[in-house]
């Protein structure tokens, strides 16, 4: 375990590093979409916050449109007591049969760990949640959260370790995203009716506004235009190779080990929702 964690700690500040060196500017890349002021870009386009307080939350939207991808972006989250807030950072597509791949932080109490909330949707069908805690406080500093969505599979990141898959296997009947284009979104809401503990712990208004901060957004990726599509990397090299990339055998050890050991629900484990049986893609991937 230390030395996987070792490991770990390793790669995260290369891919840190190589992030830091391919970061553009935050005003070219994204509107404030909403909460009156709340959302700010600051440090000539270097960094990105939202705010939540008890009258409104805040949200942006990238300008760009995209149809497959390697996506990054550095956030820290809320720190101290966060019980009730929602940090949630999705690409999506629009209408009522539009694709989405999440993630969600769920705030907590002080001293009680995020959790991190993945779902995929699939022409308006989700319902595939998995969730995690994470190996570090995500609160003291920023981490990377990646998002590669290539037409063989779907991979969410943190820090460069892979934490989930979902694999395109319509082959077998099970819809993909492939099809629609999509925006990145954020946006820091009051969801203090169910995000801690099921609703149980409700926000603590007395320390708003709470601050969710963003950075060093990275996008390779085909951007969607008038009907098609426009393939390139903003990386230094160039190179489109996240097109065809996959795991590999170190990348399924490491996904092997966050899931044993920091995955706290997965629906494909969830007897009492599915009594007459798991979704397909759970015996399938």
């Amino acid at each position: 375990m230390t030395k996987i964690f070792l490991v770990l700690v390793l790669l995260q500040t290369l891919f840190n590093i190589l992030v830091v060196a391919s970061a553009g500017n935050l005003n070219q890349d994204f509107d404030l979409t909403w909460g009156d002021g709340r959302a700010q870009i600051l440090d000539n386009g270097q960094l990105l916050t939202l705010s939540l307080d008890k009258t409104s939350g805040s949200g942006f939207r990238s300008k760009n449109q995209y149809l497959f991808g390697k996506i990054d972006m550095q956030i820290k989250l809320v720190p101290g007591n966060s019980a009730g807030t929602v940090t949630a950072y999705y690409l999506s597509s629009l209408g009522s049969t539009h694709d989405e791949i999440d993630f969600e932080f769920l705030g907590n109490l002080s001293g009680d760990p995020y959790i991190l909330h993945t779902n995929v949707f699939t022409q308006g069908k989700g319902n595939r949640e998995q969730q995690f805690y994470l190996w570090f406080d995500p609160t003291k500093d920023f981490h990377t959260y990646s998002i590669l969505w290539n037409p063989q599979s779907i991979i969410f990141s943190v820090d460069g370790t892979p934490i989930r898959q979902f694999k395109n296997l319509e082959s077998k009947g099970i819809p993909f995203p492939k099809n629609q284009a999509m925006s990145i979104y954020s946006s820091l809401w009051n969801a203090d009716d169910w995000a801690t503990r099921g609703g149980l712990v409700k926000a603590d208004w007395s320390k708003a506004p709470f601050t969710a901060s963003y950075r060093n957004f990275n996008a390779q990726a085909c951007t969607w235009s008038s009907g098609s599509s426009r393939c390139s990397s903003s990386s230094s090299s160039g190179s489109s190779s996240w097109l065809s990339q996959s795991l590999d055998a170190t990348g399924q050890e490491r996904i092997k080990w966050v899931q044993k050991n920091y995955m706290i629900y997965n629906y494909c484990r969830d007897t009492k929702r599915f009594p007459q049986g798991f979704p397909a893609e759970c015996s399938l991937a």
